[in-house]
């Protein structure tokens, strides 16, 4: 499939006379991606439960607002630096095109980016260990590398490969350090397969968010994985990339990392069908595939949530 690039338009802001909607906001904002934030510090609490029957209520609480907090500053400072490029110049929904003012996008970008590292810095204060700290900084710089000038690693197609490593292993290993403040030659299968199986996950939501823009990125430059590939090809790919994680999740148990419980992940499944559906029956028309990446979302958070539940119920 061939698409001819679009020139970039200036700033799109609402019409004259006309406050930017409450739905305009809330496409924005993106609260369903949050789930994305959440998930690792979740997952990351249950195999610590799994593992050493830890579990600290107060630090896995602060972990979670202070993961949502970076998240907000990733997704904030990324309308800036496109607004920059001129990527998102017809994207109603920036939070930059919303508001008309860069700059104080980026400064409370910046502000909940500081919040976020002094919750993680207070329960690296209270282990008297830098661990989870230096996890979480890692987590930043591949966020910023993703997006952020001079790199802009995205625009070269390496952002799933960046979201992979800052939303699976980092993230939760971090967050299970958080709790078990120790990592073990023999948690290390299960912590590692379930961190895999959580950054496959969270990547496909940013690999299925770039379906419906594919002129945008053209025009500004944006070699994203579906612009290398192609629609279609994108699209078939989806099915295998599913398998994988519910493979994952079979060899863990056939190993004797996960506890049998943990087929409840498959519980899934109906999620994850109706993502390859939706996306290889609609990936070149770019109205109705937009919405691909909340459904990737709800695979993202079914599965997560079902393979926590098995974790914990693998514990009696």
């Amino acid at each position: 499939m061939t698409i001819k690039p679009t020139p970039s338009a200036a700033p799109v802001a609402p019409p004259l006379g006309r406050s930017p909607s409450k739905k305009l906001w809330m496409a924005a904002i993106k609260p369903p991606m949050y789930s994305v934030a959440v998930m690792p510090i979740v997952l990351g609490a249950a195999l610590a439960f799994y593992q050493t029957r830890l579990f600290d209520p107060t630090r896995f609480w602060v972990f979670v607002l202070s993961a949502i907090l970076i998240l907000a500053w990733e997704n904030l400072s990324n309308d800036v630096f496109d607004a920059a490029t001129g990527i998102d110049s017809r994207k109603y929904h920036s939070v930059v095109n919303l508001t008309g003012n860069r700059a104080l996008v980026f400064w409370i970008a910046n502000l909940c980016l500081i919040l976020g590292i002094a919750g993680i810095f207070s329960i690296s204060v209270a282990q008297q260990d830098w661990t989870v700290l230096l996890l979480i900084l890692g987590c930043c710089g591949l966020g910023y590398l993703y997006q952020g000038p001079p790199f802009r690693l995205g625009y070269l197609g390496l952002g799933e490969i960046l979201c992979f490593f800052a939303f699976g292993p980092l993230a939760v290993e971090a967050a299970y350090y958080s709790q078990a403040q120790a990592f073990t030659v023999a948690a290390s299968g299960t912590v590692m397969t379930a961190a895999v199986i959580l950054g496959i996950t969270t990547s496909l939501v940013l690999f299925c968010s770039h379906f419906h823009q594919v002129a945008d990125d053209l025009a500004a430059g944006k070699r994203s994985p579906i612009v290398r590939l192609g629609t279609g090809r994108a699209a078939r790919l989806l099915p295998w990339v599913c398998g994988v994680t519910f493979g994952l999740v079979i060899l863990a148990i056939v190993l004797g990392w996960f506890p049998l419980w943990s087929l409840l992940m498959l519980g899934s499944l109906p999620a994850a069908r109706a993502l390859c559906r939706h996306a290889i029956c609609y990936h070149d028309q770019p109205e109705r595939v937009h919405n691909c990446k909340f459904i990737a979302i709800r695979f993202h958070f079914l599965s997560s949530v079902l393979l926590c539940v098995g974790l914990i119920l693998g514990v009696a």
